[in-house]
This record gives C-alpha cells, sequence and structure tokens, in this order.
C-alpha cells in the first residue's frame, strides 16, 4: 500500500467525488465524520514521531529555522501579494487565507520522501509547525481581514480543532510510544497502527471530497476562481522553497523538505474550522477542499520535478556539458 499510495489517495478522492456526486444526502453525515478520522490519522502521524527524536530535532536549528521563515514568513507574503486579486467574496477570501497560511503536518511527509527530501526532519518538525500555526493564524486573519472578522469568527472552534485534532492524538501518541517501550503487547499495538497510515489518509480524503462536493453546486463559479491561485501558488514556492534552503545552507534532502513544506498546506486540519464559521462564510469550506484537490495533483508533478529542481551533487556532476 505504501508502494501505491499515492495511486490510492487519488483513488480515495475519485471514489469521495462520485460518493458525493450520488448520494448528496450523505454529506452533513459525513462532516461528522472528518473530525473522528482526521484526529486518528494525525495520531499516527505523531506515533512516528518519537518523544526522544522531537527533543533532537529541535537542536537542529538551520532546518527548523528554515521551515519557520519559509512558512511564516514567505508564505504569508506570497499570499498578501496574491490578496488584492481573490475574488472580492468574503467567505471565498476567508477560506484561501484558513487554507494557505497553514503549513501541511501529514502527506507531505509522504510525497517529500518519494521526491529524495528529508521526510525524517518534517516529521519530527510536525508538533512544531501545528502549534505555530495554530498561535499565529488568528494574527495572520486579522492582519489580512481586519475587526470585521473577528466579529464572525470565534475561538471556541480554534481552540477545540486544537485539543482534539493536535492536543489529544499527540498525548495518545506518545503514551502508546512509552508502553511499546516498556511492554512487547505495546510494541505489538505500535505497529499495527503504523499500518494504518495510508488507509486513514484514503479515508480521510474520501471522506471530506464525499461531504463537500455537495455543496460545489451553489457555488461552483467562486469556487473555481480561485484555482488558479492555489497552481500559481504551487510554482512560487517551488522557487520560493529553493531559495530559503540556499540562504540556509541546507544539504539536499533537507532543501527538498522545505520546497514541499513551503508548497503543501493545512487544508485537512483547517477544514473543521471552516465548518464552523456561520451560514454566511459557508462557502469556506468548499473553497478549503478544492486546495486539496489542486495540491494533490500538484503533489505528483512535485515529485517529479522537485528532484530536478534541486538535484544531488552526484546528478549536477552527471549533468552534460553545453559544447
Amino acid at each position: 500500500m505504501e508502494h501505491h499510495q499515492v495511486a490510492i489517495h487519488l483513488a480515495a478522492m475519485g471514489v469521495g467525488g462520485l460518493l458525493g456526486r450520488l448520494a448528496p444526502g450523505a454529506g452533513p453525515g459525513l462532516e461528522h465524520a472528518i473530525n473522528p478520522v482526521l484526529g486518528a490519522l494525525l495520531f499516527v502521524t505523531f506515533l512516528q514521531v518519537p518523544a526522544a527524536e522531537l527533543v533532537r530535532s529541535l537542536r537542529d536549528g538551520r532546518f527548523l529555522t528554515a521551515a519557520l521563515v519559509v512558512n511564516f514568513v514567505v508564505v504569508p507574503l506570497v499570499v498578501a501579494a496574491m490578496f488584492a486579486f481573490l475574488p472580492a467574496d468574503q467567505a471565498v477570501r476567508v477560506g484561501v487565507l484558513l487554507v494557505l497560511l497553514c503549513p501541511c503536518v501529514d502527506y507531505v511527509i509522504v510525497f517529500c520522501g518519494l521526491a529524495g527530501g528529508s521526510g525524517r526532519r518534517l516529521l519530527a518538525a510536525t508538533p512544531l509547525l501545528l502549534v505555530a500555526q495554530m498561535l499565529l493564524l488568528p494574527l495572520f486573519l486579522y492582519l489580512f481581514m481586519g475587526s470585521e472578522l473577528a466579529d464572525i469568527v470565534e475561538a471556541g472552534p480554534f481552540l477545540e480543532a486544537f485539543a482534539f485534532l493536535i492536543v489529544i492524538p499527540l498525548a495518545l501518541a506518545w503514551a502508546l510510544q512509552a508502553w511499546a517501550a516498556r511492554r512487547p503487547a505495546g510494541q505489538k499495538v505500535s505497529d499495527a497502527a503504523t499500518t494504518t497510515m495510508v488507509p486513514l489518509m484514503a479515508a480521510t480524503l474520501l471522506t471530506v471530497v464525499a461531504s463537500q462536493v455537495p455543496k460545489l453546486d451553489d457555488s461552483f463559479a467562486d469556487v473555481a476562481a480561485v484555482v488558479p491561485f492555489y497552481v500559481l501558488f504551487l510554482l512560487v514556492m517551488a522557487f520560493a522553497g529553493k531559495v530559503v534552503a540556499r540562504l540556509f545552507r541546507l544539504d539536499t534532502g533537507a532543501g527538498r523538505a522545505i520546497v514541499f513544506t513551503g508548497a503543501t498546506r493545512n487544508s485537512l486540519v483547517v477544514l473543521p474550522l471552516a465548518l464552523s464559521l456561520p451560514d454566511a462564510l459557508a462557502v469556506a469550506a468548499v473553497v478549503v477542499v478544492t486546495q486539496t484537490l489542486v495540491e494533490v495533483l500538484g503533489m505528483v508533478a512535485y515529485v517529479r520535478l522537485v528532484p530536478r529542481l534541486m538535484p544531488t551533487a552526484k546528478q549536477t556532476r552527471d549533468l552534460p556539458v553545453a559544447t
């Protein structure tokens, strides 16, 4: 399953889209399933980050600083450059901001590894990126949207998502790690849990797409208008990530990881936030899901193109010399 996981993820999205079209009445029920399946996915993701490894990763100052810079300095600047050209609809703009301002913490590790990037470093940086985005997202939203958004968006859903999607899965993962270190039974449970990564990701993508496709009919034009911005974001961040990696003098594996973390966004985790918005901003959730669809296809291209954009030293030596 790991060898064919890209095809599995694309198939899950296709099945989700078909289910959403054929059984639109199932959408509300599937929305309630998003948080549980996403929490399980993040639990398995965190399970692959040993607590001791996390402490050691905090000493990798250059990589962590580069990851923070590309995600919380470069990305907001890129989004700011695009913001004035976004559709004027407030719900669309909120959706774009929610999804583009938060770095991915789940399948980015998969695609990064497929492209020869240091997925292990990204995995260890996951808790730090999650905490940073939850702390900074309200500030970014205020800077982009102003006080008008403060009257609409409540802090409660943000805190609830942080607790149920980050704190609890992380605490359970570390508790299982502690059990696995002391008991063979715990190790067996841990090993079994880690094998569920691909099916859980597929289930998450299927659930998210199937629950949101029925809403697309009423807002197709607004949603279609943001697709070019998502494509442009992927193009710009490929080169921006490379520049940041060079500034911090990272090796090839770490540099590719920086490109991936800058380009991939946290659509699955911010979706519950978008779903909690008032009815007047309901389109925001569909805008978030649309970014997932564009990004997964973009990641398939990234897996092929990023190694060419950032070749290893050997690959560079092997390039033909122009005559």
